[in-house]
């Protein structure tokens, strides 16, 4: 069985994305290599974009903390700390309003 600390994962991941020229940093808890489910947390900081890019076949976006906006076309979610958010099947984006850390859970098909 494995078992993660969230707290300490996300103050260090903080700690790279105000390093990182991008402002944000990952880390894949389940990378789903040979599973279907991969699980990645991500820290954001405040005002920073996750550019808009394709949706995988299904996936949903936990805010652990602070907020963050998702865009896809003309509908936009406003997300804070607790909320849970199936993404849409489609291209999208993801703004951090304030610093955020998130948890993306997505699904991956098989490989051939």
């Amino acid at each position: 069985m494995e078992s993660t600390q969230l707290e300490p994962l996300i103050r260090d991941l903080f700690g790279e994305a105000r390093e990182a020229r991008a402002g944000r940093s990952a880390v894949n808890l389940h990378p789903g290599r040979h599973h279907h489910l991969r699980q990645t947390v991500i820290a954001i900081l405040a005002d920073q974009r996750l550019d808009e890019h394709e949706a995988p076949p299904e996936a949903t976006l936990q805010v652990l903390s602070g907020s963050v906006r998702l865009t896809a076309g003309d509908e936009t979610w406003d997300g804070s700390s607790g909320e849970v958010l199936v993404i849409p099947d489609r291209r999208h984006d993801l703004l951090a309003l304030e610093d955020a850390a998130v948890l993306l859970t997505t699904y991956v098909p098989a490989g051939p």
